[in-house]
């Protein structure tokens, strides 16, 4: 009986043993992922801020502006990409739409980020966009990959459509979470006027007919939650300037927006609540059900180990062989 437990138990140790690698090496890649339905809204604020006054063509201080970034995951056109390149795909189209003071549209500009729900890779189908340009993105934007390494990535800049290094700056302690910190700082650029803008006789195409271009810089700093990849918290040292033509009666640049942006606390706390329930499901595959099988199985092999060297520790040694009948005090009969 103590030799069949200890195979009964080898086998379920070698099981266990096995399972380990194959959770995290097999199973993980493919079950964590980004789900295609996802939604979300973040709340960002600059106070005080400069704003441009398009009646009058000056810059003012004003105590607040809002940034509400909506991103909403497109289904539909989720499914028709990744039939159509045979890969898992998550479609975002979201919306950054920043209000004045008195609540009214200063800006607004959507966007469509195609990419690999697994990876974060972006994925070049599906109608990818900023403000209705078509746009290649390179590297990531929003979200970084899951387990998240300390070195730096190529983040994608909406306003000059185009990807530049944001640099791991060092690990940091955020509301309770071990975060990764990175900065991206984007130099004066001339970047498109947005296509809505607010509604008093300042159209972008007014704007490009005075000779007037719009110029754009900021430093881009997120604390990053490294095993799903999920940012805590975002801020933005932010200017935008209008510069040359006509239209700023003779002065040489006119600043349309400057300030700190900031995500709003209460919008932190939200976000770090949801990331600390989605790094345990993560953790499970990477982390505890690996590690956990594996100490089962050796722990398995032990007690097969230890069964088997009891059972011969206590079994009765044989008998010795009793003498043939042609075999007597050593002669031959």
């Amino acid at each position: 009986m103590r030799r069949r437990a200890s195979l009964v138990l080898l086998a379920f140790a070698v099981f266990f043993a096995a399972l380990a690698p194959l959770l995290r090496w097999y199973a993980y890649p493919r079950l964590a992922k980004i789900p295609p339905s996802e939604y979300q809204t973040a709340v960002m604020e600059a106070s005080p801020a400069t704003l441009l006054d398009y009646g009058t063509m000056k810059p003012r201080t004003v105590p607040k502006v809002s940034i509400v970034q909506t991103l909403r995951g497109n289904v539909p056109a989720a499914k028709k990409v990744g039939k159509a390149t045979g890969r898992d795909v998550v479609v975002w189209d979201t919306l950054s739409y920043v209000a004045g003071p008195d609540g009214k549209m200063v800006s607004k500009i959507p966007e469509r980020y195609v990419f690999d729900a697994h990876s974060q890779d972006p994925v070049h189908a599906g109608g990818e966009h900023v403000d209705g340009d078509a746009v290649r993105r390179d590297g990531i934007e929003y979200k970084w990959p899951f387990l998240t390494e300390k070195r730096d990535y190529r983040y994608f800049d909406a306003q000059t459509r185009t990807s530049a290094p944001i640099h791991y700056k060092g690990t940091r302690d955020f509301h309770g979470l071990e975060v990764y910190y990175f900065e991206q700082t984007i130099p004066w650029t001339k970047v498109p006027l947005p296509k809505t803008m607010p509604v008093n006789g300042v159209t972008p195409e007014t704007v490009r007919k005075a000779g007037t271009t719009r110029w754009y810089s900021t430093k881009r700093m997120f604390w990053v939650e490294p095993t799903t990849g999920a940012p805590v918290n975002g801020q933005e040292i932010h200017k935008e300037e209008l510069r040359g033509g006509t239209l700023l009666g003779g002065r040489d640049r006119v600043t349309v927006f400057s300030g700190h942006v900031k995500m709003r606390e209460d919008y932190i706390r939200h976000t770090v609540d949801m990331v600390k329930s989605q790094r345990r499901l993560v953790l499970l595959l990477t982390a505890y059900l690996p590690w956990g099988f594996l100490i089962l199985g050796l722990a398995l092999l032990a007690l097969a180990l230890l069964l088997e060297a009891r059972g011969r520790a206590v079994r009765p040694p044989a008998a010795p062989a009793a003498p043939t009948a042609l075999s007597v005090a050593g002669r031959s009969v």
